[in-house]
């Protein structure tokens, strides 16, 4: 059930398994030496949707897994006491090269990482638009190809990495029509 402990790694002890902090909550891994307590909270993500001036938006080619060679919006895992909005940034530069305006929060979304259903993301996503002083995307880092979509001509669901993205970009398209 849960993939990253088996041991405690303060002390090494066998961990349990319990419902903790009451016996109605979910379970947990607990160290019955030393207390440690592994919460296995959700990873938290930050992307944007990408518009361009023609009203395109951007996905990127997985280069890597889980979904390797499915299309996904930039973006990936915060670093330790980062900002989502500055994460975003970071990642859209990192991924794409490209500089990137917030133009508001789109939403939260919750969703799995790859086939593991204990590995869960919590995804925060900006609705951007590229500076005009960015230079050209390029594809790098997790992407192994860009490329920008009309919203009518997105690709098909099961080409989509997550459902997380599905979910993005049904709330990019509602907003920006106005629902």
């Amino acid at each position: 059930m849960f993939r990253h402990y088996s041991f405690c790694p303060r002390c090494r002890t066998e961990l349990q398994t319990r419902r903790f902090p009451t016996p109605e909550d979910a379970e947990r891994r607990v160290c019955p030496a030393c207390g440690f307590l592994y919460w296995n909270n959700s990873r938290p993500t930050a992307g944007a949707v990408v518009e361009d001036t023609q009203g395109r938006v951007l996905l990127g080619r997985r280069g890597i897994e889980p979904s390797k060679g499915l299309w996904d919006l930039p973006g990936g895992f915060l670093e330790p006491g980062e900002h989502p909005e500055a994460g975003m940034k970071r990642e859209l530069l990192e991924e794409t090269g490209l500089l990137v305006d917030p133009v508001q929060l789109l939403g939260f979304y919750m969703d799995q990482y790859g086939d593991d259903p204990h590995e869960h993301t919590l995804n925060i996503f900006y609705w951007c638009r590229v500076l005009a002083a960015s230079p050209e995307a390029q594809a790098s880092d997790d992407m192994a190809e860009l490329g920008w979509f009309p919203p009518d001509a997105f690709p098909e669901s099961r080409e989509l990495a997550f459902q997380n993205v599905r979910d993005a970009l049904a709330d990019w398209k509602a907003r920006r029509n106005g629902n």
